[in-house]
């Protein structure tokens, strides 16, 4: 099996230390790595080492000559914003190849589930998850043998994951991806990369058997741990008598014995079994139960954004009583983050007839505006409970944040930090409703599963916005699902999903069983000729059908080659 590429040693130092250390691996035809690890140990900074846009402090990385690799960044350049998406992928193209790769970029385009006219769309105009299909596209464009991605799945909604993880599954290259996401990393990957304590471990298995492996590995080294100190303190002990021994009878050959076993104690120090530093924070949110039919009535509800915005969807009657715990799932822009915000503008404003009246609300935002930027980290906390300055204190500490960055400004927070902040906050309080929304965004692997064992023995209520598949699973127990401007509840999952999906599946059905890699194109009028017939013929067929067997996706995007052949052969 070849090998694509070979890194040696490779370490990496920033402003604030060492973040990467001594770090080998290889990466072989056909390999599909899982690439893990806590929020800021270093994943998105050795994919840029991978792909050459960054330089290691030491070490090397070799790719083979006869390869391609690709990055697929976390965000769209701010240079793309202003380009339509055609001129997006027509200049990852040798300006040489432009010309004549046109047509090639139209249909990576169209089978990604672009539409011809969104080819002239600029690419500020599309949604999150159309981001990460035409980050994608700029690097299919390349036909590369391996590519880098990183955390693709973030922020997109369910329906997107949905079809990311179908596509990835019918890729036929190599890929290393880092992702948070549990389920997504044990569909597509057959190897998992686990960044951890400056250094890399590898794992010919996906991502939760290695995990398992890992904590395996760990439970032995902590009992090999504790068996070694158990032997460097009887040696100490021993060498602290036999020094005594020497110094009350002047006796040069115990005293000589002494320092021997001092010397011992010491190798045994710099030789024992190193533990991980692991991470400190726990997540644990305390519920309030209370005895009562329902502490939520929604009655013939109309969602809207903004109060003279037209509405997104309505909804009959609903009931939220104690131990639900409620996923809230659809497309994105159906409603759900709106409908969380519109319940806790009403609590707020004290509604009548919404909520029982002795119920506390604990809210997630996503954009995280309950932080104020000009306030510290303990004054921040101050609004979600009385907790006193000390109970603050230790939360905060207890959660990485150390005690000289108390008094700092939440403005100067990360991402991640702003989101740790707010949970810290969330747990200082005693709520009967948590509204959740994608309160998974800026978590890593632990803090998930964290989030998930704690909402499972949760007292109270809660209303989650989420598409991380794992967290609805392990979590709720009641599934509510947003699609054609409704509100309904669902019993059967698997069904939720199934409708989610509906045609963002599409992509993967018109590469069934095939390498999705763009395969180069036919240059001469004959061949061109030949698939523009084949694909009005396979047109023709599917509209001849009964329109429930129709498959109207794949028409439109057989019509997107048909327009883009016809053009070539100048017969439009």
């Amino acid at each position: 099996m070849s090998t694509l590429l070979s890194v040696h040693s490779v370490g990496y130092d920033n402003a604030f230390g060492t973040l990467l250390h001594d770090i080998s691996f290889a990466i072989k035809k056909g390999d599909r790595i899982g690439l893990i690890g806590h929020n800021g140990s270093g994943k998105s900074t050795l994919l840029k080492i991978l792909s050459g846009e960054l330089a290691a402090s030491r070490g090397s990385v070799t790719a083979s000559r006869a390869s391609l690799l690709a990055r697929v960044e976390q965000s769209l350049p701010d240079a793309l914003y202003r380009c339509s998406l055609l001129e997006a992928l027509l200049a990852r193209l040798p300006p040489s190849q432009r010309e004549a790769g046109r047509w090639r970029c139209e249909a990576l385009l169209a089978s990604l589930g672009f539409s011809a006219e969104q080819g002239a769309h600029t690419a500020g105009t599309l949604s999150g998850g159309q981001h990460t299909r035409l980050l994608l596209a700029r690097a299919l464009i390349m036909q590369p043998d391996l590519l880098l991605l990183d955390e693709p799945s973030n922020h997109l909604d369910l329906p997107t994951l949905l079809w990311l993880e179908n596509f990835l599954n019918r890729w036929g290259g190599s890929v290393v991806l880092v992702s948070h996401d549990s389920r997504l990393l044990d569909s597509v990957t057959n190897g998992t990369l686990i960044l951890r304590d400056k250094t890399l471990q590898f794992f010919r298995l996906p991502c939760t058997a290695a995990r398992r492996t890992l904590a395996a590995q760990d439970e032995a080294d902590a009992q090999r741990h504790q068996a070694e100190q158990k032997e460097i303190e009887r040696i100490e002990k021993s060498a602290r008598r036999m020094a005594l021994w020497g110094r009350d009878y002047d006796n040069e050959g115990l005293a000589r014995k002494a320092q021997q076993m001092e010397k011992r104690a010491d190798w045994l120090k710099e030789t024992q079994t190193r533990l991980t530093e692991g991470s400190r924070w726990r997540l644990q949110l305390q519920g309030e139960t209370l005895e009562a039919d329902r502490l939520l009535a929604l009655s013939r509800l109309e969602v809207r954004p903004a109060a003279d915005a037209p509405a997104l969807f309505s909804l009959e009657q609903l009931q939220v009583k104690s131990g639900d715990r409620v996923a809230i799932v659809g497309r994105n822009g159906a409603g759900k983050s709106s409908l969380l915000q519109h319940l806790w503008r009403a609590w707020q404003a004290q509604e009548q007839g919404l909520f029982h009246p002795r119920l506390r609300i604990g809210y997630y935002d996503q954009s995280q505006r309950q932080l104020r930027d000009d306030e510290t980290l303990t004054e921040a906390l101050a609004r979600f409970s009385t907790a006193d300055d000390e109970q603050r204190k230790r939360a905060l500490i207890s959660a990485g944040f150390p005690y000289a960055r108390h008094q700092q400004r939440v403005s100067v927070l990360s991402g991640g930090e702003r989101s740790r902040l707010l949970f810290v906050g969330l747990t200082l309080g005693r709520y009967s409703l948590l509204l959740l929304d994608e309160p998974t965004n800026h978590l890593d692997m632990e803090g998930k599963e964290e989030l998930e064992a704690t909402l499972r023995g949760f007292s109270g209520a809660v209303l989650l916005v989420t598409h991380d598949r794992s967290l609805i699973e392990q979590s709720c127990n009641r599934f509510w699902l947003i699609d054609d401007r409704r509100l309904s509840e669902w019993h059967d999952l698997a069904a939720v999903y199934e409708r989610l999906a509906g045609e963002q599946g599409v992509a993967a059905a018109l590469t069934a069983g095939a390498d999705v890699r763009p395969a180069a194109m036919p240059e001469d009028e004959e061949s061109l000729l030949a698939a523009l017939l084949s694909l009005e013929q396979k047109l023709q067929e599917d509209k001849a059908r009964k329109p429930k067997h129709q498959k109207p996706a794949l028409q439109a995007h057989w019509q997107a080659q048909i327009e883009a052949l016809s053009a070539r052969l100048n017969l439009s």
